[in-house]
């Protein structure tokens, strides 16, 4: 079993010093985002999430601002499906121009219109096949609607660059 040693330092002050256990030891490498999802916890991984990603010392953090599904002309499909692949498609455009891939992604919030547990099924099958085994950290939020009536759905990132 791999540990971590864990020191949070608000303001200058060290406020915590503890070591835990992970399910992750693929990933911790020095230049590698490293994914800890603690064993006494629920494995998130199945719905394409991790609990906690932890960037390397000496990185650069980009914020990716929301992307939402519209196409190149900026057009969104009645459809939340198409809406949701097209949102990442977009994010791994943003990503691309930042010289970023997806394995350095450390953060996902995605906004969902009208959430309903069926939904799932079609944002975990869009975030594995973007990130693979390195699921990001994520949160989902459900929202009555977003910026503009077409829209269904949106992602924002953090991404670590070296």
């Amino acid at each position: 079993m791999s540990h971590l040693k864990n020191i949070l330092v608000i303001g200058g002050f060290l406020i915590m010093s503890t070591t835990f256990p992970t399910t992750a030891s693929a990933n911790e490498t020095a230049d590698k985002l490293t994914i800890v999802n603690p064993q006494n916890l629920y494995d998130p991984s199945a719905n394409g999430y991790s609990v906690s990603v932890i960037a390397p010392a000496g990185t650069r953090v980009a914020y990716i601002s929301g992307q939402g599904g519209a196409d190149e002309k900026g057009t969104y499909s009645p459809d939340f499906s198409v809406q949701v692949q097209q949102a990442y498609a977009n994010l791994k455009t943003v990503l691309d121009a930042l010289d970023a891939t997806p394995d350095q992604v450390a953060k996902l919030t995605v906004f969902v219109v009208d959430h309903e547990p069926s939904k799932l099924g079609v944002l975990t099958q869009n975030v594995k096949k973007m990130f693979g085994e390195t699921l990001p950290a994520q949160t989902l939020v459900p929202v009555p609607k977003l910026a503009i009536d077409p829209m269904l759905f949106e992602v924002e990132a953090v991404v670590i660059l070296p």
